[in-house]
C-alpha cells in the first residue's frame, strides 16, 4: 500500500474506509495532475460525500496499461469552500467538478464554466434553474442560434441542443440535459429492500438493463464477499454480449434511416428483433430485465436456451454480415459517413472518452480487457480499435463488434458446457461489509458503467453513485459537429447514441 493512494487490481473491489488515504487538497491536486498526465489513466469516479458534516472527495483512477485502480481522497472545509480547479490541467474532470459544485456548493477556482449538470432537488443553489442556464454565446451579425428540444421528435428522453451557426456551418453545440432528474442514486442509498434495488437498476437505462443490473450485482457481491459460481459468471457475460449485439444492430438500422437507406434499416430492425426475442426466450423480457441478480439467478441457462442462442447467432450473424457489407460499400452511404463528425485521438483523451467513442479514436479503452470482470479474465477477448473517429468508424466498429461478440458467446458457451449445472437463486438479503467503499465497473455497449457505494458501521448503504458512459461522451458529440453542416447533426447523434436518462440520474 502506498501512503498516497491504494492500488487495487480487482474489479469489483471493496476496501475499508479507514484504509483510503486522506490527502490535503494541495497533495490531492498535485497527485491527480501528475498521474493523469499519463494517457493510460482516466477517471472512473470522482465525487463528494457528506461525512462528519464536511464533503470528502473520493477519486478513483483506472489505468489501461497496468489494469489497476488508484483510490485516494481529500477532505474539504465544513463551510462552502473554494479550491483550485483540476479541470485547468486535466480537462476530462470538468464534468465531475461541475457535479460536485452543483451538489455541494464547492467552488473550483479557474474552472472554465461551473454550469449545472442535472439540477437535482438537493442542489446547493436553489436559484439555479433551467430558465437561467448560462448558455455559451458568440456575438456576430452573421451568426444565428438554433435550438432543438427539449421535447424530442421521437419517443425519447428530453434534452436541449443549442447550436451557434454561421450559415449552415456549426461553430458550437451546447447540450443541456437534466430535465428529468429521477433521484436514482438517492433511492438506491435509502432503500433497504434488495428486490426494489434490483428492479431500480434494471430500469435506470432501459437499453442497458443487463449492463446496469450486472454492475449493481457485482457491487453487492463484492460488499458481501460473495463469489458467483463460474457458470453464473459465464451466463452473465453471454447476456451482456447479447445486449451489445442487439443494440449495435439496432443502431445500424437507425444510421441507415438517417441517410435514407431504407433497405438497410428494415433488415437491421428485423435482425435486432431476432436477438432481443432470444433474450426474451431466456428470461421472459426482451431487454433482459430480471435476468441478472446478486448471488444467483432465477433464469439459469439450460441446454434449450443454449441451442436457441447458437441457432439465432448463426442465422443473424450471416445475415448481418451480408447487409453490413452492402451498407459499408454503398457510395451514397459512405458519402454521408466518411469524414463526418470526426473526433481526434487527442480530443478523445482530453475529454476522457470511454467505450466506443474512445475505441474509434485509437484509444484502447475497454473494461473487458483493461479491468476484466466476471469470466472475461479467462476469455481471449481483445478490444477492436479504429483510428478515424468519424461516423464511418463508429458504424464499422458496431459491425465488427457484432462479429466479435458472436465469436465470444460461442467461446463462452464452450466453457459453460464443461461445467456442472448451477441452480442457485438470487440472495436479496446479503450482509454488507461495514464502513466500506466499493466500486464496480462493467463494459456496457456504450462503454464503462460505474456503480460505487459507501456503507455505515452497520453495513447499510449510505451513499450510492452511478456514472454512465455518456457522462464522459456527451462532450464527444459536441466536438464532433463543430465545423459540420447542421444537417449532419442527426447522423452524428445516432452514431454515438448517447443516453439522456444515464445523465439524469
Amino acid at each position: 500500500m502506498s501512503e498516497l493512494y491504494r492500488k487495487i487490481s480487482s474489479n469489483p473491489f471493496t476496501i475499508s474506509l479507514d484504509s483510503i488515504p486522506v490527502l490535503d487538497y494541495a497533495g490531492f491536486f498535485d497527485q491527480t495532475v501528475l498521474m493523469m498526465k499519463d494517457e493510460a489513466e482516466h477517471c472512473a469516479a470522482l465525487y463528494a460525500v457528506e461525512m462528519s458534516g464536511a464533503p470528502r472527495l473520493f477519486c478513483c483512477l483506472a489505468n489501461d496499461n497496468d489494469h489497476c485502480f488508484r483510490l485516494y481522497s481529500t477532505e474539504l472545509p465544513r463551510e462552502r469552500s473554494t479550491v483550485p480547479s483540476l479541470s485547468k490541467e486535466i480537462p476530462q474532470l470538468h464534468v465531475f467538478e461541475r457535479e460536485i459544485h452543483e451538489n455541494y456548493g464547492v467552488v473550483f477556482e479557474g474552472h472554465p464554466w461551473l454550469k449545472p449538470v442535472r439540477y437535482p432537488h438537493y442542489r446547493a443553489d436553489r436559484t439555479s434553474v433551467m430558465d437561467n442556464y448560462p448558455f455559451y454565446s458568440i456575438e456576430g451579425e452573421e451568426l444565428h442560434e438554433v435550438g432543438v428540444g427539449p421535447v424530442h421528435a421521437g419517443v425519447i428522453e428530453p434534452g436541449h441542443f443549442r447550436f451557434i451557426c454561421n450559415g449552415e456551418k456549426v461553430l458550437h453545440l451546447e447540450i443541456q440535459l437534466g430535465y428529468q432528474h429521477r433521484a436514482a442514486e438517492k433511492l438506491l442509498s435509502e432503500s433497504r429492500n434488495g428486490i426494489s434495488r434490483c428492479v431500480m437498476c434494471d430500469n435506470i437505462v432501459g437499453d442497458t438493463a443487463v449492463g446496469y443490473a450486472l454492475s449493481y450485482a457485482q457491487l453487492i457481491e463484492s460488499l458481501s464477499g460473495t463469489l458467483p459460481a463460474t457458470s453464473l459468471q459465464i451466463e452473465r457475460c453471454i447476456a451482456l454480449e447479447l445486449e451489445r449485439i442487439a443494440v449495435h444492430i439496432g443502431d445500424t438500422a437507425a444510421l441507415c434511416a438517417d441517410v435514407a437507406y431504407q433497405f438497410g434499416q428494415v433488415v437491421c430492425e428485423a435482425l435486432r428483433t431476432e436477438i432481443i426475442n432470444t433474450t426474451q426466450f431466456w428470461c421472459g423480457n426482451r431487454f433482459g430485465k430480471g435476468l441478472v441478480r446478486p448471488g444467483g439467478s432465477n433464469y439459469m441457462m439450460n441446454r434449450k436456451v443454449v441451442d436457441k442462442i447458437l441457432q439465432v447467432l448463426e442465422d443473424v450473424g450471416k445475415r448481418f454480415a451480408a447487409i453490413s457489407g452492402r451498407i459499408y460499400s454503398l457510395p451514397s452511404v459512405l458519402a454521408r459517413f466518411e469524414d463526418i463528425g470526426c473526433v481526434t485521438r487527442r480530443q478523445a483523451l482530453d475529454i476522457g472518452a470511454v467505450g466506443m467513442a474512445a475505441r474509434t479514436c485509437d484509444v484502447r479503452r475497454d473494461i473487458r480487457w483493461s479491468h476484466p470482470f466476471q469470466y472475461y479474465g479467462e476469455s481471449s477477448f481483445e478490444p477492436l480499435v479504429f483510428d478515424t473517429g468519424d461516423v464511418l468508424a463508429r458504424g464499422l466498429l458496431r459491425a465488427e463488434e457484432v462479429r466479435e461478440s458472436t465469436e465470444l458467446i460461442i467461446e463462452l458457451i464452450s466453457a459453460w458446457n464443461n461445467l456442472p449445472a448451477g441452480n442457485s437463486g438470487p440472495d436479496y438479503n446479503l450482509s454488507l461489509s461495514p464502513d466500506s467503499f466499493a466500486l464496480s465497473l462493467v463494459e456496457g455497449w456504450r462503454g464503462e458503467i460505474c456503480h460505487s457505494a459507501i456503507t455505515d458501521k452497520s453495513g447499510n448503504i449510505i451513499h450510492y453513485k452511478i456514472k454512465d458512459p455518456s457522462f464522459h461522451n456527451w462532450m464527444a458529440l459536441a466536438i464532433a459537429v463543430r465545423q459540420q453542416e447542421i444537417s449532419d447533426f442527426p447522423v452524428c447523434n445516432k452514431s454515438f447514441n448517447l443516453s439522456y436518462c444515464g445523465n439524469d440520474l
